[in-house]
């Protein structure tokens, strides 16, 4: 099992190392990076899921001129994207212990939820 993995590209990182003692996960920006636990982790590319799958279900509904926001958490994290079907905001606020916030622009959002559907966690 490939113990570390991290994966970055413009205005994105992801990285994964089951092996760390507290914090497994990380996220960020080219600008900040904030790491996290596993369960964290878990939420977040959980949420990120949800989020996507909502948007896609909800786009055959809009106007091609027409802009959405929703918002999904948990105990741990809470996220939200904005914008249009096809190009939108990612934003979270860890909700547990440290406290912590960040946000992805339109530019970034569709390769982060690529790289984060090929990180293996477990």
């Amino acid at each position: 099992m490939m113990d570390r993995q991290l994966k970055e590209g413009d205005g994105w990182r992801l990285g994964w190392q089951p092996s760390a003692e507290t914090f497994q996960g990380l996220i960020g920006t080219n600008n900040w990076a904030v790491e996290l636990t596993e369960p964290e982790f878990l939420d977040f590319r959980r949420l990120l899921q949800q989020l996507v799958d909502a948007i896609e279900q909800m786009s055959d509904e809009l106007m091609n001129e027409e802009s959405i926001a929703c918002d999904a958490s948990s105990d741990l994290i809470w996220m939200a994207i904005s914008g249009y079907p096809h190009q939108f905001t990612l934003s979270f606020i860890l909700l547990s212990g440290r406290r912590a916030e960040g946000e992805w622009d339109v530019s970034s959002t569709a390769e982060l939820i690529h790289a984060i559907q090929t990180i293996s966690v477990f």
